[in-house]
């Protein structure tokens, strides 16, 4: 487990990840009491499927992201459950690291509709559905759809989770480069072969010989997104239809969803 040695001292040194014990800076908000059992359940299949352990492990993530990450409505009201879909999104993307979180991550705004490159939710190219800030003022913030947050849940037979694709960004970003190659997350050795895969998949996209979503396409950091929301969303398809990547991405995350204790928790 040499790699993952390495990964925590990058992750220690710099991006949007921080480990739960070094906490340095004042919360955002007080701890949060509240119980968010009956919205997690009713609304996040990814915690129904968990152990009663798990949930437990779940639910206390929630509250320590809601504790120093302030969700914010642009044009929108936030309420529970808006916080529980946010910090769900980002908890079952690191919940195979037991002492991670996204802890410089200080803001989420969430928009109520799509917007465009400028965050304006009116006039042209109104077509993002989420953005996390790359410098200035904004790299310690990221922008949702309010709207594709909830239907990224609520559509539980889909294969798409906006929230989760821009989670991922994030964790892809925290070795300096949001290019789809997590190599703090991969052994040296399945660093080239993850890029060929991924490569390859994007050449059965275009001859149209795959069900991943095509905007996969776009570059190697959007592909890696794109099919970690279908890894996390349905597992049991992908493992189906590509059990390479299904196992690569296993290894990436250091989960396997299929099972009722999903998580093989490293420190």
């Amino acid at each position: 487990m040499i790699y993952l040695v390495f990964s925590l001292a990058v992750l220690l040194l710099g991006g949007l990840i921080w480990q739960y014990r070094k906490q340095s800076r004042p919360l955002a908000t007080p701890p949060s009491t509240a119980d968010y059992r009956p919205l997690l359940e009713q609304h996040v299949a990814y915690y129904r499927s968990l152990s009663p352990e798990n949930k437990a492990v779940f639910e206390a993530r929630v509250h320590q992201f809601l504790s120093h990450t302030r969700i914010e409505g642009v044009g929108t009201t936030v309420d529970d459950l808006d916080r529980v879909l946010v910090a769900s999104s980002a908890v079952i993307t690191l919940f195979g690291f037991k002492a991670w979180s996204f802890f410089r991550l200080t803001t989420v705004l969430l928009y109520d509709n799509h917007f465009n490159a400028n965050f304006e939710t009116t006039g042209k190219n109104r077509n993002i559905l989420g953005m996390v800030g790359e410098g200035g003022a904004l790299q310690s913030t990221m922008a949702l759809s309010k709207p594709a947050l909830h239907e990224g849940f609520a559509n539980e037979s889909s294969k798409e989770n906006t929230g989760i694709h821009e989670f991922v960004h994030l964790l892809d970003k925290a070795d300096g480069a949001t290019d789809g190659a997590p190599e703090y997350l991969l052994n040296n050795s399945h660093l080239k072969p993850w890029l060929q895969l991924i490569h390859a998949s994007i050449r059965d996209i275009q001859a149209n010989r795959s069900d991943i979503d095509p905007y996969a396409m776009t570059n190697e950091a959007e592909f890696f997104a794109v099919v970690s929301e279908y890894f996390f969303k349905r597992p049991d398809l992908l493992q189906e239809k590509h059990p390479e990547l299904f196992a690569r991405l296993e290894e990436i995350f250091q989960q396997k969803p299929l099972e009722s204790n999903p998580s093989d928790i490293a420190d």
